[in-house]
């Protein structure tokens, strides 16, 4: 019996237009009121659009626009901050300086994204916008405390990344805006750690766990694949690290566990979900604070 097995392998019929400028591009998502998507990379919208999981009218290239030089240093009143724009490709991320000095954490996490082809085409501001709640860029950019830059019609605003991730593939960007850059607080000396489990290498993570320590302060951690977005752990459960006993790093991770409510789904059960917090959450700690996680397992 014949099939029609190729008829979803190629995206419904779509516009086709480059902007050379971000007012350009945040003026065109005006003009198609919706109904258009911003084409940088690829790696994901692409993807989708050959399984029609997403037919827009249109899609804005915003290529021309270009890197700007890739990642920065900037000083600012609140000290010193890290400025990626948004069409830096994840190949440029692990091969900048400034963000090996400032940024480890979201250096390691960004080597595990996809394959060599997704890493030297995928942007840094894609994965942002795309907000897949597995993403190891997300994950970060919430536990780092960064900022993200947007371009409308009517001028630009910043949206803190706590705010930023609102449900699954969907952000505080309205349908006219276009994230132009992300801006992260220098991370240089501060303790991290970036776990995630894959059932294959380059699949998406079933959970991750990103953890950053700024001396003084309690740890942020963000769980990623136990939700519809990166969820940060709130400070109740990450509290208890202060008092540095043996016993706090499982129970901490247990708490953390407990307190995600996870689907199960194809890929793993919500109880597997659970164990896999608790295991890298404590692994996560052992390895960024140099604690004894009680069972013999110093870092």
């Amino acid at each position: 019996m014949a099939t029609d097995r190729g008829a979803r392998t190629e995206p419904t019929a779509f516009e086709y237009q480059r902007a050379d400028s971000w007012d350009e591009a945040a003026e065109l998502l005006r003009i198609w009121e919706g109904e258009a998507k911003i084409l940088a990379g690829g790696q994901s919208l692409v993807p989708m659009l050959n399984l029609r999981l997403t037919m827009p009218a249109a899609l804005i290239d915003i290529n021309d626009i270009g890197d700007e030089g890739g990642p920065r240093l900037e000083t600012s009143t609140e000290g010193q901050v890290v400025v990626i724009p948004a069409l830096t490709r994840h190949s440029t991320v692990l091969a900048s300086s400034v963000i090996a000095e400032h940024c480890p954490m979201l250096r390691a996490a960004v080597g595990l994204v996809g394959n060599v082809r997704v890493r030297n085409r995928g942007t840094f501001g894609g994965s942002v916008a795309h907000a897949d709640p597995t993403g190891e860029i997300p994950c970060c950019v919430l536990a780092m405390g960064g900022t993200i830059t947007l371009q409308g019609p009517l001028g630009t605003r910043t949206v803190p990344a706590s705010e930023w991730f609102r449900t699954y593939l969907t952000t505080a960007a309205e349908p006219d805006e276009l994230v132009t850059e992300v801006r992260i607080p220098s991370a240089a000396g501060a303790a991290w750690a970036f776990e995630e489990e894959v059932r294959r290498f380059s699949d998406f993570a079933t959970v991750s766990v990103a953890l950053q320590a700024r001396p003084g302060r309690i740890p942020s951690i963000v769980l990623g694949g136990v939700a519809d977005r990166p969820v940060l752990v709130t400070a109740d459960v990450v509290g208890p690290l202060r008092n540095q006993e043996r016993t706090t790093v499982t129970a901490v991770a247990d708490l953390a566990a407990r307190s995600t409510e996870p689907e199960s789904d194809v890929h793993a059960s919500a109880e597997h979900r659970r164990r896999l917090v608790r295991v890298l959450v404590r692994r996560a700690l052992v390895r960024a604070l140099g604690l004894d996680d009680g069972n013999g397992a110093p870092s």
